[in-house]
């Protein structure tokens, strides 16, 4: 297996220790991150490992697929936290190497453990010390677990996600999870960016419910301007008119015409030009406003041919659009290709997506492929000696 602090030091975080206090999906995503922009990262993990890896089927190469795309580049050590022995040793390996530790245990579980922000940063004031957790440090919710559906629900978004008269709606992938454990990298570089300056550490605070709150700023604000709740609205969008997808005669197709030009180009290409000076549809707030009589008439069109000759249509006449894609043509789009955004691990059959991000033209390559449970775990209780 590649070791996970190859290739050097051209990797943005080279030479930054993290200790991931971490399952599931947050703070495993925010460590795995901090990875692949080059830390050298160690996932502590009970006997039994991190719950995510038997959330499957499918399992892939001895772990669920879900872990697996968490858990590059680390190394992973069994430590046993009701173990005084085994506490004194992470917290040796903490003040002697560390830089980072991230958490995401249950509320209040690290400081019952002496291994907390407080009691850690107190043997070492320059250490960063990022808390993950579901509904914020303070406030009457500050001890309840949560996950990334319940934070859809309390969060409000499922509140207005999928369709009007139908049930809540989760959104298919982990965004607050997901999004929650980006705020916990945004969160720790900037504290590693104060600390080479002041040489002091910081304790960083994300949550789950922080996450989804901001998320909800744009509906929040249109809620707050007009008092109004914002509407199901299934693939559209509110105050946006058209926006949306339509099903053509054989899949679905995304047209955003979000401007009265490209409304204009789009009622050309759909034959209806006349469309663009109809009272109802002259300008964004008319649509809005009128919009169910608009996609009406729209649909009624989009059926009439294929999503590959509207989309040739609409391409050419400059209005955006885009196919619904299923994850098998996402993955395998030339435009997926051209970026790079599907990487091979090192010695493995994984292959997984990578980091949405490029630096000086060059996306961050995996070190290494997700850990067996327990494969560096004599690494940290039996250290070798330190180098002069």
């Amino acid at each position: 297996m590649g070791t996970p602090d190859a290739p050097g030091g051209s990797a943005p975080l080279s030479g930054i220790v993290v200790v991931e206090l971490g399952a599931s999906v947050a703070a495993p995503y925010a460590a795995q991150t901090l990875g692949d922009l080059g830390a050298e990262v160690w996932k502590i993990e009970k006997a039994e490992g991190d719950d995510a890896r038997r959330w499957g089927p499918p399992f892939w190469e001895g772990a669920s697929a879900l872990f697996q795309g968490l858990n590059r580049n680390k190394r992973s050590v069994v430590c046993d936290l009701r173990d005084p022995e085994h506490v004194a040793a992470l917290t040796r390996f903490v003040v002697e190497r560390a830089d980072v530790v991230l958490q995401n245990l249950r509320p209040g579980q690290v400081d019952a453990l002496g291994l907390g922000a407080q009691a850690l940063r107190s043997l070492k004031p320059s250490l960063v010390y990022c808390n993950v957790g579901a509904f914020g440090a303070t406030g009457p919710l500050k001890d309840r677990p949560g996950y990334d559906p319940l934070m859809q629900a309390f969060g409000g978004i499922m509140s207005f996600t999928g369709e009007e008269d139908r049930p809540p709606v989760r959104v298919g992938p982990s965004i607050i999870d997901m999004g929650t454990g980006l705020w916990g990298v945004v969160g720790i570089v900037t504290a590693l960016l104060r600390r080479a300056t002041t040489g002091e550490g910081a304790v960083i605070d994300v949550s789950l419910f922080e996450t989804a709150t901001a998320l909800m700023a744009l509906p929040a604000a249109q809620f707050m301007a007009s008092g109004e709740l914002p509407r199901k609205q299934g693939s559209g969008s509110p105050g946006i008119v058209p926006y949306r997808a339509y099903r053509t005669a054989d899949g679905d197709l995304v047209v955003a015409a979000g401007s009265d030009g490209l409304f204009r180009r789009l009622a050309g290409v759909l034959g209806h030009p006349e469309w663009a000076d109809d009272p109802r549809f002259v300008s964004n707030p008319a649509r809005v406003e009128h919009q169910h009589a608009l996609y009406a008439l729209i649909e009624a069109e989009m059926r009439g041919r294929s999503t590959e000759e509207w989309s040739a249509l609409l391409d050419d006449a400059g209005v955006p659009c885009a196919p619904v894609q299923n994850v098998q043509q996402m993955l395998g789009h030339p435009q997926t290709r051209a970026l790079g955004m599907v990487q091979a691990l090192p010695d493995s059959r994984l292959t997984l997506v990578g980091l949405p991000l490029s630096i000086d033209g060059v996306r961050p390559r995996p070190r290494s492929a997700p850990p067996a449970l327990g494969e560096h775990t004599d690494a940290l209780f039996d250290p070798p000696p330190a180098q002069d």
